[in-house]
Parts: C-alpha cells; sequence; structure tokens
C-alpha cells in the first residue's frame, strides 16, 4: 500500500511538470513572436506603394488599396483594416486605430517613420482617454472571463434540475452583463460606448462561456469540466490575442483563438464599445452558438456527476432483502 502511494504521488508530480511544460510555449511563444502576418490594411496611392510594403516586410501585410484617405477610414470604423497609409501629392500620411490594436497603432506609427520626416499620424478610432494604452480594455475582460467559467462549474455541481439549470445560466448571463458593464463605464470610466450595448455583448460573452460549461459537464461529467476549463479558459487565453491582434500572432493559432470564446467575446467588445457593431457579427454569430449549444446540452445532460449516490427515497422497511425486529 505503501509503495502505491509513494508511486500515486511520483505520477501526479510528473503528470504536473508535463502540463507546465505544454503550458510555458503555449502562452509565452505567441508573445514571444508577434509580428505582422498578412495584417489588413488599406492603402490609397501609386499602385508601386504595395509592392513596395510586400518587397520591405514579406507576408507581413494584406493590402486593401482605396481611393482617398474618406474610403480609408470607412474601412478602417467598419474594422475591415487595422489602419492606413495614403500618399497624395501633399504627401504621405498614416491613419491607425489605437481602440482597434494599440500594439498595431504603435507598429504602423514606426512605419510612418520610414515614410519620411514628420509624416502627420491620425488616430481614427482613439482609445478612451481614461485608458489610453488599452491595459484596462485587458485587464478588465480576464475576471469576467474567469467567474463565466466559475459560474458554469457551480451551476453544475449545485443545481440539479435542468430547468433550474437553464434559469440559472440566462440570469448569470444578464446580470453579469449589466454590472460589469457599470463597474467599467460608471464606476471605472475605461470603456465608451453605449450602457445598453456592452452590457449586452458582455452578458453573451458571459453566458457562452458559463453555458458551454455546464453543458460540457452535463454531458462528459469530470472530463466536460476538464475540458472546458483547458480549451475554453487556458488555451483561449493565451490564443485570444487581446493586448495585441490575432494577425499578430503565429498562425494558424492566432485565427484558432478567434473561434474561442475569450478571443471573440473580446473583438466583440471592441466593436461595440468603439466603432458602433462594425465588424461584430461573426463574434455575436460565434458567442451564440456557443451559448445555444451550452443551454441544449445543458437540456440534455446528465443532472449530477456520475461519481454520485443518488439517495434512495425507498423506506427501509419496504427494502428488499432488509430484517426488521419489532
Amino acid at each position: 500500500m505503501q509503495r502505491k502511494a509513494l508511486a500515486l504521488g511520483v505520477l501526479i508530480a510528473v503528470i504536473v511538470v508535463a502540463v507546465q511544460a505544454l503550458l510555458v510555449p503555449l502562452f509565452a511563444a505567441p508573445a514571444a513572436n508577434i509580428a505582422p502576418r498578412d495584417l489588413p490594411i488599406a492603402v490609397a496611392g501609386p499602385p508601386a506603394l504595395a509592392a513596395q510594403l510586400e518587397a520591405e516586410r514579406p507576408g507581413a501585410f494584406d493590402v486593401h488599396p482605396v481611393a482617398d484617405a474618406a474610403a480609408a477610414d470607412a474601412a478602417i470604423k467598419d474594422r475591415a483594416v487595422y489602419g492606413a497609409i495614403l500618399v497624395s501629392p501633399t504627401g504621405p500620411e498614416v491613419h491607425i486605430a489605437s481602440a482597434a490594436s494599440p500594439t498595431v497603432a504603435a507598429l504602423l506609427t514606426e512605419a510612418a517613420a520610414r515614410l519620411g520626416p514628420q509624416v502627420p499620424v491620425r488616430d481614427i478610432v482613439p482609445l478612451d482617454p481614461d485608458d489610453a494604452r488599452g491595459a484596462g480594455f485587458a485587464g478588465g475582460f480576464l475576471p469576467l472571463a474567469i467567474t463565466s467559467l466559475l459560474a458554469g462549474v457551480l451551476v453544475f455541481l449545485l443545481v440539479r434540475q435542468r430547468a433550474a439549470r437553464l434559469l440559472a445560466l440566462l440570469s448569470y448571463g444578464v446580470l453579469a452583463g449589466f454590472s460589469v458593464a457599470a463597474v467599467q463605464q460608471e464606476w471605472l470610466g475605461i470603456l465608451p460606448g453605449g450602457y445598453l450595448a456592452v452590457a449586452a455583448a458582455l452578458g453573451l460573452f458571459a453566458l457562452a462561456v458559463a453555458a458551454a460549461m455546464t453543458g460540457l459537464a452535463a454531458v462528459l461529467d469530470r472530463g466536460g469540466l476538464a475540458l472546458g476549463a483547458l480549451v475554453m479558459f487556458l488555451v483561449g487565453n493565451a490564443l485570444a490575442g487581446i493586448p495585441a491582434a490575432p494577425e499578430l500572432l503565429p498562425q494558424p493559432w492566432g485565427e484558432i483563438g478567434q473561434w474561442l470564446p475569450i478571443g471573440a467575446g473580446a473583438s466583440l467588445l471592441r466593436s461595440v464599445a468603439y466603432f458602433d457593431g462594425g465588424g461584430a457579427g461573426f463574434a455575436v454569430a460565434l458567442l451564440s452558438a456557443y451559448a445555444a449549444g451550452g443551454l441544449l446540452l445543458t437540456l440534455i445532460g446528465r443532472r449530477g456527476l456520475a461519481s454520485e449516490k443518488v439517495p434512495d427515497s425507498q423506506p427501509s422497511a419496504a427494502r428488499p432483502g432488509l430484517v426488521t425486529t419489532a
């Protein structure tokens, strides 16, 4: 027995170290290899300009030719591009959107310096003045992801009836959206946009994560809890690209991150808060699919952990095989 206990202890240590060895590159590698990869930008100017950009940074930019500055700014506000390089008879000019990605805005500002001395840089969609570096946006999103995951676990473990679980998940989504929006907008003042629209975006994300966790657990038991935490939180957080942009991460990981709730949720919140909903369609559809799928799995899945013993409500005197004495 003692040998088995010792072997189990060593096995646990080996498994944890193996998981650590996988998690370190999962988080460190994308952060250490940030660089533009098919980054969509608008270009207005001579055709040779696009060729020059490709020659200087092969594969870095996905160039969208536009007619003029107005068309470039429209593409930025629709989130079709991150910025624009404009060349006119009066000289070059660079337009950025720090609200879309502070990191990309910094990269394009550096590119402006290479176009010539004192090239003007215009921030078409700036960050909130109270969150000038975007750190509040990124930092405020992670706690909602953690608490939503926890809510999904607790609903599965503590609420037995399926209908009650559905009500609990829907109630959590609504309350989380309104409360977090109030904190970030009214208390901290780090997030612009209409309150109801921001609350709806946050609530949809919260419901998507919580419902997916409960649904996976209802179908796969403890394996569902582990799978949800691994994929939606650990992997999803590492590949979300919230401080930077998906196109700056090694591919296909940046693209995969946008198919997971954290990446889609951050993209939706940016669109709603800063771009009047521009470019929000994919994120809304994806998060709605996670929420609906999680609620459906919750409805058809088991009520509790498979290892739990179901209480026997049959009176002891009526149970077969039991002998009672006066």
